[in-house]
């Protein structure tokens, strides 16, 4: 299998100077390949984006509207599909890439509604017979670069606002499962889109340096570690662009003495093990306020036993492997790394029995306990199936590990207590809070994005503030002295 690029809307059919592999993580075998761009690939998606934005920009709010609607209608209809492409590159099992599917299907809903959010302010008579009106325009090419983690929601995080908004867009996912996004665009043409409104270009390193140094990219939208995520924003807004790069985190969750602990637990094994950790809203740490702790890691070691970690295209299976071979062995470093720094290895997810092939990139849930911040499984990202156990004496205490932490994506407090849950939203410092509830992801009509090291730029992925993001102000004073006269039609007025 050839995954190869998508520009001016169809495959490209050159020949590619590198490509890269792509594995089944359930099998640990190569799949097919994905070609990787130069940069004057690259250069042939941004002209034929930056051609097809001088006739989009002035479709109608209803066509740009209709296209999402069809789009939406052909998604969903076909993401049992799409599910199995995204289970069969990432590795995570058909029930979560088809809630992946679901969360992206959110945001394409909320793009159909962008005649409602691209309406601009208006004031008669500002002065005498002059009036003064905004307007909201498109930028022009946006470049988007996704992670690995969620092939098809991330970007759909971006691309259907982008597109709404009067863009054309040059996406760039990961080379380790790269056929979603070839997928998306394939759905784009079939709904009526204009060719090369959306291309996908695949590659390295050499594919993302020329979509941040293009001259003709008017903004890039990012997400990945924060290292990629604080070189992107620094190399885009250097070179003149608008960008949001939504970093790493490390998600806390808080359980009071007073929760209710099979609750609390179930959420921890759920939000920290879930596509095998590989989600930057997966909860890493526990923090167990006394006198909860022993109680609380019994009931999550129970669960972890009861786990079916598989192929993810067999029945039962909850939990996959991780992404590739490199990525697994990164994983398990961590947990040698734990336990010599003194944290107790509860749970050894080396030892998980697996429903799979042995060749697979496996590694079951890990649990440690009497965990430091200042162990390199607490300090670092490890993106993986490794939950760790942190005890504090009280609430406060809670509240000064989870505010010195240097991440800020989400977090989540499990109590019975109102007073205690509220004043935890006002004092904590991250951008997104669960009350009860472990992935705080918010839904399409809010937007998505963390605080501190999570997060650079000052927009938040989707919803109002990634539509803000993707179009640019314009104020008008107008004075018009004589009426005009359009003439007689009894016909019902229509938009198109």
């Amino acid at each position: 299998m050839r995954t190869t690029h998508w520009i001016g809307g169809k495959p490209w059919n050159g020949v590619a100077e590198r490509a890269g592999d792509i594995y089944d993580p359930a099998t640990g075998q190569i799949a097919g390949h994905v070609d990787f761009a130069t940069a004057a690939v690259v250069d042939q998606a941004v002209a034929a984006a930056g051609e097809a934005f001088t006739r989009w920009r002035t479709a109608s709010l209803a066509q740009r509207s209709n296209v999402m609607f069809a789009f939406r209608e052909l998604l969903n209809a076909r993401r049992p599909e799409l599910a199995e492409i995204i289970t069969a590159e990432h590795g995570k099992v058909l029930s979560d890439a088809a809630g992946e599917i679901q969360r992206g299907l959110e945001n394409v809903e909320f793009a159909c509604g962008i005649p409602q959010m691209l309406k601009g302010g208006f004031s008669e008579n500002a002065s005498t017979q002059v009036d003064v009106y905004s307007i909201r325009q498109p930028l022009g090419v946006v470049g988007v670069i996704t992670p690995f983690n969620f092939p098809a929601m991330v970007p759909l995080w971006f691309a259907p606002n982008a597109i709404a908004c009067g863009n054309s867009v040059v996406l760039k996912p990961s080379e380790k499962d790269p056929s979603a996004a070839n997928f998306l665009a394939e759905l784009f043409a079939e709904a009526g889109l204009p060719d090369g409104v959306f291309n996908v270009v695949h590659g390295d390193k050499e594919a993302v340096d020329r979509i941040l140094e293009h001259p003709a990219v008017k903004a890039i939208s990012f997400v990945g570690s924060t290292p990629i995520a604080r070189y992107v924003y620094e190399t885009g807004t250097r070179n003149g662009k608008r960008v949001q790069a939504l970093g790493g985190a490390k998600n806390h969750m808080v359980v009071l003495p007073d929760a209710d602990l099979d609750l609390a637990a179930d959420a921890a094994v759920s939000a920290g093990f879930g596509s095998a950790g590989e989600r930057c809203m997966a909860i890493s740490v526990v923090v167990a306020v006394d006198p909860v702790g022993d109680a609380l890691v019994g009931k999550i070691s129970e669960r972890i036993a009861a786990l079916q970690v598989g192929d993810g295209r067999r029945p039962g299976c909850e939990m996959g492997p991780l992404v590739t071979g490199a990525h697994r062995d990164r994983v398990v470093s961590y947990l040698d790394a734990g336990r010599a720094a003194g944290a107790e290895l509860v749970v050894d997810g080396r030892s998980h029995p697996i429903d799979g092939e042995r060749a697979g990139f496996w590694l079951g849930p890990t649990l440690f306990d009497h965990v430091d911040t200042d162990m390199s499984i607490y300090t670092d990202e490890i993106f993986g199936p490794v939950l760790s156990v942190l005890r504090v004496p009280s609430y406060d205490d809670a509240v000064e590990v989870v505010n010195t932490n240097r991440y800020g994506n989400g977090t989540a407090i499990f109590t019975n207590d109102g007073g205690a849950a509220r004043r935890y939203q006002n004092e904590i410092e991250i951008g997104m809070v669960g009350v009860n509830v472990p992935i705080p992801v918010p839904v399409s009509y809010y937007s998505f994005g963390g605080w501190k090291d999570s997060l650079f730029g000052d927009a938040h992925a989707y919803g109002p503030e990634g539509v803000n993001f993707f179009v640019r102000s314009k104020v008008v004073t107008s004075r018009w002295l004589d009426p005009s006269h359009g003439g007689v039609n009894l016909g019902f007025p229509q938009n198109s």
